[in-house]
């Protein structure tokens, strides 16, 4: 368990051991230590090295043994074999913090794998924060500590950066010294031995230096530690992150439709979307994001003012601004009534305000001065057009007086690059966002009033479903006695029962006269299916007859059913026929389903039913467990939402029959981790209810069973 005080030793030590620090420039032990120093770090610095006497002005300790107790932090940069030693040694100085900037572990293969093992027991046994191993280092601007071999110290800021990429930290890192971006800290996490990202973001939520958080991650460490970490997080402060690796190739093969389009991006998606990340997919949004967060006051609400000096600009704003979640604030009458006054009779005093290609300071300052104290106004886009007459410089001045006098968001959009960079760069010195298009500018504003409602939002409440845990485990039971991976409809009853969902009138019908005598207590119209534990697909081979109203119709169709099925599956043993009530007319089919992620657990998706939902992927996924909250967002999210709503003159769907099965489903996940998929496809939903209509389950291979991909 790393404790408070162990990380606090990381992130702000009072003493740096450098172990392989080495008088010779260019080398890794060499840049550690001159880095130190160039930093202006003001704690003691011990550099470790058996062969050298001073190094860059500092003593030299010629060995881990002889460097003194309760050091605070040691940076390790030496060969992976002497590094599990140096290790021990340090243990056993009760160093709180190391840092092991050596590669050549478990990104290597075998040997490497085991070597991480035991420095990760090492650090574990004895409380030690270890960042790392395979990674550049850490940056800490409040404490001038740059304990990194980057070339590059950044500007002190309130942006804490993380990454799993050492080579993408670099990049950033030079990438933001030549944007004046600043940090608060700048991490790089390496192979995540020990400290992960779920731990940054447990220390930087209280973490008085940093008001934003970003990172790139390639992968999660521990999928339920994360999440809690980033729930609590997102409570405190923003976290934006990248995260690499889309799609989910050299996974297995899923036999459901649910297993088919629900992969480990999918997953992510939700994580970040339940705790309230916001993702983004470029390097360019992250930052656009950091500064929004770094720089300004969160909107109050979603009514945006643009003021601008052309026309053009001002409705590429609006445009973006009606795409958005965002809206064009509509005025007082009171505000209107001044702007008249000090404007120009021909400006445009509806939002976008168009002030005129003729616009001086001065009358973007009274502009702008009466938008922002309009009640109505909860932030504001200030764009300027290089016109002839344009006061670039005085202009960014003038935003800049009036954004002291407001504490609503304020950004700006100087439009083009030579003739307005200068006022740019006045904008940028004074914290205040500034764009060369409007669209990125509304983007940051949309995510900032995003993360301002999700922090209103109360915490979900907890959901107890009714259902007979017994019944249902002998079902699972049964199946396993059969040696099933899978349980298909009519072998599915029972589960369904024993969780109180709503099912068709079913029976199984060995024979065509069973089938009848079924029909006939059941009621015309009726529904045929094949049952057969070995065909899942039923439409594969025609399997399903409905709309039957008749004992020659249920005759027919029955012999035509199991015929084509033994014809086309010969390797399938044959039950018969299920025989179903019919749904009503009208009703709609979805899908409601989850996959098992190895990362986060059940991953429940909710979408179009039938055969279509593998084409179309129209569907909204959440991790188990669910709120209530979560189950009516997926439904309204799907953008079929209109065909359940209701499109011309027909009623709308029982959504919360609906939402009822969705935390059903996420409940039986929770429930059985021996189920790898399942899905209710179709669930019939109707404005009168909603009924499941057929399921299959598929369980994971016993413990001890070699894997498939394996034999």
């Amino acid at each position: 368990m790393v404790s408070t005080q162990s990380l606090a030793a990381l992130f702000d030590p009072g003493s740096v051991a450098v172990v392989g620090a080495s008088a010779t420039p260019g080398k890794i032990g060499n840049i550690i230590v001159s880095n130190l120093l160039e930093a202006g770090y003001t704690g003691k610095i011990y550099p470790v090295n058996p062969d050298a006497e001073e190094i860059l002005g500092l003593p030299v300790v010629p060995h881990t043994t002889e460097l003194p107790e309760g050091l605070d932090l040691a940076v390790i940069a030496i060969p992976p074999a002497a590094v599990l030693e140096a290790l021990e040694n340090l243990a056993e100085r009760r160093i709180r913090a190391v840092i092991i900037i050596t590669a050549g572990f478990k990104e290597v293969g075998r040997e490497g794998y085991y070597l991480e093992q035991e420095i990760t027991r090492i650090a574990q046994e004895n409380g030690i924060a270890l960042l790392g191993p395979n990674c550049l280092g850490l940056i800490s601007t409040g404490s001038n500590l740059n304990a990194t071999f980057a070339a590059g110290y950044p500007e002190s800021g309130h942006i804490a950066f993380f990454s799993q990429s050492g080579a993408l930290c670099v990049s950033i890192l030079d990438w933001a010294l030549g944007n004046n971006i600043g940090f608060s800290r700048f991490i790089s996490l390496g192979n995540k031995a020990v400290l992960n990202e779920a731990h940054m973001l447990e220390y930087l939520a209280d973490d008085d230096q940093t008001n934003v958080i970003l990172g790139y991650i390639e992968g999660v460490s521990d999928g339920k530690h994360f999440m809690e970490s980033a729930r609590a997080m997102t409570m405190k402060k923003p976290v934006v992150l990248i995260k690499s690796g889309t799609t989910a190739s050299g996974a297995k093969a899923a036999s459901s439709h649910t297993g088919a389009i629900a992969g480990s991006d999918q997953a992510y998606d939700a994580a970040f979307r339940q705790t309230g990340i916001i993702r983004v997919h470029d390097v360019a949004s992250l930052f656009n994001l950091a500064t929004c967060f770094s720089t300004q006051p969160l909107p109050e609400g979603p009514n945006l003012a643009i003021v601008t000096n052309s026309g053009g600009p001002g409705i590429l704003a609006a445009d973006a601004t009606e795409k958005s979640g965002l809206n064009l604030a509509s005025m007082t009458s009171e505000s209107l009534n001044e702007l008249g006054r000090i404007l120009p009779p021909y400006a445009s005093l509806y939002n976008p305000i168009d002030i005129i290609g003729d616009a001086t300071a001065e009358r973007y300052a009274k502009a702008l001065e009466v938008v922002v104290r309009d009640e109505m106004v909860h932030s504001v886009l200030v764009m300027l057009a290089p016109t002839a007459s344009v006061q670039v410089d005085e202009t960014a001045r003038a935003i800049i007086d009036v954004s002291k006098k407001t504490d609503k968001p304020v950004f700006a959009c100087f439009m083009g690059d030579m003739v307005v960079g200068s006022g740019k760069r006045l904008l940028q010195d004074a914290s205040i966002p500034v764009y060369s298009f409007p669209e990125p500018a509304i983007a940051g504003i949309e995510a900032m009033y995003e993360y301002t409602e999700r922090r209103k939002r109360p915490a979900p409440a907890e959901i107890c479903i009714r259902r007979d845990i017994d019944a249902a485990r002998q079902v699972i039971a049964d199946a396993r006695k059969r040696g099933a991976t899978e349980i298909v409809e009519f072998q599915a009853q029972g589960l369904l029962k024993a969780y109180g969902l709503p099912v068709p009138s079913t029976e199984l019908a060995r024979t065509s006269q069973q089938a009848v005598e079924a029909a006939e207590r059941i009621g015309y119209p009726v529904v045929l299916k094949i049952a057969s534990p070995q065909i899942s697909h039923k439409s594969d081979v025609k399997g399903v007859r409905v709309n039957l109203e008749d004992s020659s119709e249920v005759v027919a169709a029955f012999m035509d059913i199991t015929s084509r099925a033994q014809r086309l599956r010969k390797d399938a043993f044959i039950s018969g026929c299920l025989v179903q009530s019919m749904a009503p007319s009208g009703s709609r089919e979805v899908i409601v389903g989850f996959k098992r992620d190895p990362q986060f657990g059940p991953l429940i998706i909710f979408g179009l039913g039938g055969v279509y939902v593998e084409v179309l992927k129209d569907i909204a996924t959440r991790l188990a467990p669910l709120s209530l909250d979560d189950a009516r967002q997926m439904i309204r999210e799907i953008k079929s939402f209109p065909v359940l709503r209701g499109v011309r003159g027909e009623q709308p769907v029982d959504f919360e029959a609906l939402q009822e099965i969705i935390l059903i489903m996420a409940q039986l996940a929770l429930d059985f981790p021996e189920i790898d998929e399942a899905e209710f496809n179709p669930v019939l939903v109707n404005p009168d209810g909603a009924v499941v209509a057929d399921v299959r389950v598929i369980l994971a291979p016993p413990e001890g069973a070699p894997d498939t991909e394996d034999v």
